[in-house]
């Protein structure tokens, strides 16, 4: 199996693959858009983390700039229903923090930015994800301080939502939000940060 490669960027089909040449042979490697991004022009050295898929009919090589997106993309194969393509999806739509974020705090609404995952999906991907990632308590201040930052922001999202905001617009307004917020705060920060848009 692959687990790496270290070559040259020999060629980009579009944003979704490369080339990347080791010594003389150009593997092709589907990659995330921030991958994608991440990586310099054609002619540069690549350093790449690699998933090797093996099918009946393919091997395909998943190539990440980071390990903990490589992780991540393992940890959402092995959920109910995730294939390569809709895992390559959500690490093309969320960071590895903002899905163990999303995971921690149940937000349906932050998976539902994914294309292609509808809420019963992301419901499902939410729970199946909690024993397969690493999640770090994001509080810092222990267990219960971290259920009520999650709380509060849930309560905060719904909020939003139930004032007509989408998914996308609300996962970004309170992404940058501190857990030791209220949810009366974090529902004002949020509503200046949605005006500014």
């Amino acid at each position: 199996m692959i687990g790496s490669l270290r070559g040259t960027m020999a060629a980009r089909s579009g944003e979704a693959e490369i080339v990347v040449e080791v010594g003389g042979v150009g593997y092709r490697v589907a990659v995330t858009t921030g991958t994608a991004a991440a990586l310099g022009p054609t002619g540069s050295a690549v350093f790449l983390h690699v998933h090797t898929h093996v099918r009946e009919d393919a091997i395909v090589l998943y190539g990440f700039a980071h390990d903990d997106e490589r992780r991540c993309f393992e940890a959402l194969l092995g959920a109910h229903g995730v294939g390569p393509a809709l895992a390559l999806a959500v690490l093309s739509t969320l960071s590895p923090a903002a899905l163990s974020t999303a995971v921690l705090e149940d937000d349906v609404d932050t998976l539902c930015a994914v294309p292609g995952v509808g809420r019963k999906t992301a419901a499902r991907l939410l729970i199946d994800l909690k024993s397969r990632l690493d999640l770090p308590d994001l509080s810092g201040t222990g267990p219960l301080a971290g259920d009520a930052g999650r709380s509060a922001r849930s309560e905060a999202r719904a909020a939003l939502a139930e004032l007509g905001y989408g998914p996308e617009e609300i996962r970004r307004a309170v992404e940058g939000l501190g857990e030791d917020l209220g949810v009366e705060e974090m529902l004002r920060l949020a509503l200046r940060e949605l005006a500014a848009r």
